[in-house]
């Protein structure tokens, strides 16, 4: 019986604008040594971050495949990434619904045998090695080149790795496999085997870590490293109140695009008068509906700021319970409420949206905004479930706790997000700004 050969992949990808000129990158790593075997990073042109990721996976995954051809079910992979969605998708743990996000899942999932491949979500500061070369990949092709990996030092600005427990077996011809993993990877993709544009050897081999350089698990919140420098601090402010906001009404994006009655006008206006008295919003993003819009403008005027409109913030499509109350629901969709009660991946009745929906495109929009206003303090006027769903992915907190928050209108919630991937929660549900 042969021996299991271990191996790290780290992926990353990027697009500029998502969508926008996108590349990915990915390095194979031997888990006893902290060797890195081969790198691999491709401009795509245009695509999204996600699509970018994907790609930088099925690289990764197709690199360490064709690195050890014979290996079979003695090749243990494990996937370090991130990207929260993708490790949860492959992990099986989040659906996956967006039509360019399953041929892409489905293509990395056919590369190795399920059993041989594990994913773990690190923080971005410990992916640096493959978001270099996604970068660079980017680089190169907005120059209109292909990326080499000439241009690339392995183990540049790559944190210290702690290596999993030792492979069994011997370490292997690092050059032998890098060549094979090029020649196996231009062969699929049709191209030349001895390009170069793929894969290269990096001939040094990184030290292990000792007990001072193993990374240790990140400080979160209050009580991060003061050299992370300033986080992106996403300010969250519910919309005012619109007719249907007292009567408890599902009013999501796919209902009347109601407007702010004159008490949701009064509270965007001293809402407008607290955030002019603090004097710490740099931006302001709305939600493209228009009781976001005209709450954001409200302090947009008092700031002298303009508006980011972000339609990845727009509230939850409720269906056919747009306009209800939740008796009116319960009484008429009976099955339908209690089936969405129980489970994140339910959409509401007449093709709406799930909360899992929700929450992927509201994680775009939060990445997106992350790297736009890193360092700054951005006023985020969006809805109930987008600021809900931002406070629980930052918490770490399971969906169903969706169902134990309460947000009132015009109610302040602020999020920061850390150089290290990490994000606190400083204040919820604050309304003194109205009294």
């Amino acid at each position: 019986m042969s021996a299991a050969r271990r191996l790290v992949v780290e992926a990353d990808g990027g697009s500029r604008g998502n969508p926008g000129p996108a590349g990915y990158g990915a390095v194979v790593i031997d888990a006893a040594t902290g060797e890195t075997l081969a790198e691999a990073a491709e401009s795509i042109g245009v695509a999204t971050n996600n699509v970018a990721e994907y790609r930088g996976l099925i690289a990764g995954l197709s690199a360490a495949k064709a690195l050890f051809p014979d290996a079979g079910t003695d090749l243990e992979v494990h996937v370090r990434m991130d990207s929260k969605l993708v490790v949860e998708q492959m992990s099986g743990r989040w659906k996956i619904k967006h039509p360019d996000m399953k041929p892409l899942a489905a293509r990395a999932a056919a590369i190795l045998p399920p059993s041989s491949v594990t994913y773990e979500w690190i923080p971005r500061a410990q992916n640096k090695h493959a978001d270099r070369l996604a970068n660079e990949a980017m680089d190169a092709g907005r120059d209109g080149r292909q990326w080499e990996a000439s241009a690339s030092t392995a183990g540049l600005d790559a944190p210290a790795r702690t290596p999993l427990p030792p492979a069994q077996g011997p370490p292997g011809d690092a050059a032998a496999g890098a060549a094979k993993a090029r020649a196996a990877l231009a062969a699929a993709r049709g191209g030349a085997a001895d390009s170069g544009t793929l894969f290269e050897v990096d001939a040094s081999e990184e030290p292990e870590p000792t007990d001072a350089t193993a990374v240790a698990s990140p400080q979160v919140g209050w009580a991060a490293a003061s050299d992370l420098g300033a986080p992106a601090t996403f300010v969250l402010l519910r919309h005012g109140e619109t007719l249907l906001t007292p009567e408890k009404r599902f009013s999501g994006s796919g209902g009347t695009d109601p407007e702010l009655s004159a008490i949701g006008r009064d509270q965007a206006t001293r809402a407008a008068a607290h955030f002019a008295a603090l004097g710490t919003v740099q931006e302001i993003v709305s939600s493209p509906l228009r009781r976001c819009r005209e709450t954001a403008a409200a302090v947009a005027d008092r700031l002298g700021l303009d508006v980011r409109v972000e339609d990845g913030l727009r509230e939850t499509d409720f269906g056919a319970w747009e306009g209800l109350t939740f008796g009116e629901v319960r009484e008429r969709y009976g099955d339908d409420l209690t089936a969405w009660l129980a489970s994140p991946d339910t959409a509401p009745t007449g093709g709406g949206e799930s909360f899992a929906e929700v929450a992927d495109r509201v994680a775009a929009a939060r990445d997106r905004l992350i790297t736009r206003y890193a360092g700054r303090t951005v006023l985020v006027v969006t809805h109930v479930t987008p600021i809900k769903t931002l406070v629980r992915l930052a918490l770490g907190a399971p969906a169903q706790s969706m169902f134990r928050m309460e947000l009132s209108a015009a109610s302040i919630s602020t999020v920061a997000y850390y150089g290290d991937g990490n994000a606190s929660v400083r204040l919820l549900n604050d309304t003194s700004h109205l009294r």
